[in-house]
């Protein structure tokens, strides 16, 4: 039986992998005909898998189908072209290499080594992110608008430009240089990172949480840091990070699927296994001189896992983190999380007065999160006026259902503490 948590998985993981696959063979240049390849054989599998039993092998399933998709519509594409001998030739060697079954392990890595290929330094940044996500990770425009803070125009925009960009300079039969590699991992890192905050907190209607997407950007973070590329402290604190944030996830949510915040959670149902290889990781990560971002937000969760309880929670150290966090990675979202360690550990007019002197760019305001924290704070302080006005904007802006209810009733906690 095809379930919506089946469908969500082949359109999530299945797309990325497929599209790198096919991209290698035929060449970055095809690639808008090997995402509609793609497209038609998720489809197809979907439709086929309603009504006959769903093949031993899916992935491998899908492959051959986007594979002789694409196959008939580069033929076609080279018979209007007048070049039909020499493609032709081409993409017979396609078909041959076509695999059958064992190519599970060949796909892992091509995604990882697609990854380094799209973030092209000819390419910006924006759009490297925007391109990965869509093509790659199978993020929806608007989960990608949501992770990066601007609109969905936008991000049309980026996946445009970007591709046209790579489609005119990537060879995907190119290996890349050493050096290449190295001005390449942080856009990769960032990539990797996204992807595991979207399964961490999800922009998705149909799920607050996606565990497998965080699984799955572990799994690709492990390939990076096992190869000598990725081998560098930068990485070892993402994986850290992911790890402890993945250490809580089942204590998450309660029995209905609702969020529930930080302070609610049942601290015995988070997994200790996942901790301690977060607190591995963290401690190889501090091999070197170079400290990241991910070593800050690393810091920050470690502190959450290791403390007894919620009270017991070492905010001076929280915020001595997020401190780091603004010296590595300014930004006024860090600032925002400071001010709300700093608020658990002096109190909510010290959180505020963190606030003070910011003033917030267009990206954050826009968000719920900038309304949800004043919200908070007003509402504790006392500024009942204030503090309703920045809830209501908190709720009408937050992407989903789930979280809606989450800030209904954190809001709620903050009203009772005034």
């Amino acid at each position: 039986m095809i379930t919506d948590h089946l469908i969500d998985h082949f359109f999530r993981h299945e797309y990325g992998k497929l599209v790198s696959v096919l991209s290698h063979r035929v060449g970055m240049r095809h690639i808008e005909a090997v995402e509609d390849a793609v497209q038609f054989a998720l489809l197809t599998g979907i439709d086929t898998w309603v009504r006959k039993k769903r093949p031993d092998n899916p992935t491998a399933w899908l492959y051959r189908v986007a594979h002789n998709k694409l196959l008939s519509e580069l033929r076609t594409q080279t018979r209007h072209n007048k070049i039909l001998q020499v493609n032709t030739d081409e993409f017979t060697d396609l078909e041959e290499l076509a695999p059958e079954v064992s190519f599970s392990a060949e796909l892992e890595d091509e995604m990882l080594r697609m990854l380094f290929l799209c973030c092209d330094e000819t390419v910006p940044l924006e759009s490297q992110l925007v391109f990965a996500l869509k093509s790659l990770c199978g993020f929806s425009i608007k989960e990608i608008s949501i992770r990066l803070f601007t609109s969905e125009a936008n991000v049309y925009k980026r996946l445009s430009r970007a591709r046209k960009i790579l489609k005119e300079t990537v060879s995907t039969t190119t290996e890349l240089s050493a050096t290449q590699y190295t001005k390449r991992l942080a856009a990769v890192n960032k990539v990797l990172y996204l992807l595991f905050t979207e399964g961490y907190l999800s922009s998705s209607l149909a799920s607050s949480m996606r565990k497998d997407l965080c699984e799955e950007a572990i799994r690709l973070t492990l390939t990076l840091v096992n190869n000598p590329i990725g081998r560098v402290p930068e990485s070892f604190a993402l994986l850290a990070l992911m790890y402890f944030h993945l250490s809580r996830m089942s204590a998450r949510e309660d029995d209905v699927g609702s969020l529930l915040l930080l302070e609610e959670q049942d601290r015995s149902l988070w997994d200790k296994c996942c901790i301690e290889r977060g607190m591995s990781w963290l401690a190889r990560s501090a091999e070197g001189a170079l400290f990241s971002r991910y070593h800050a937000e690393a810091g920050v969760a470690a502190e959450h896992c290791l403390a007894p309880s919620f009270s017991q929670t070492r905010w001076y150290r929280v915020v001595e983190c997020y401190t780091l966090l603004e010296q590595a990675a300014p930004s006024a979202l860090h600032r925002l999380n400071r001010a709300v360690a700093v608020a658990e550990w002096k109190g909510p007019l010290a959180g505020l007065s963190v606030l003070k002197e910011v003033t917030p760019p267009t990206w954050l305001v826009s968000s719920y999160l900038w309304s949800a924290v004043l919200a908070d704070l007003h509402l504790r302080c006392g500024n009942v006026e204030l503090g309703e006005c920045f809830s209501e904007k908190a709720l009408s802006l937050a992407p989903t259902e789930t979280i809606r209810t989450l800030l209904r009733r954190r809001l709620h906690r903050s009203r009772i503490k005034v």
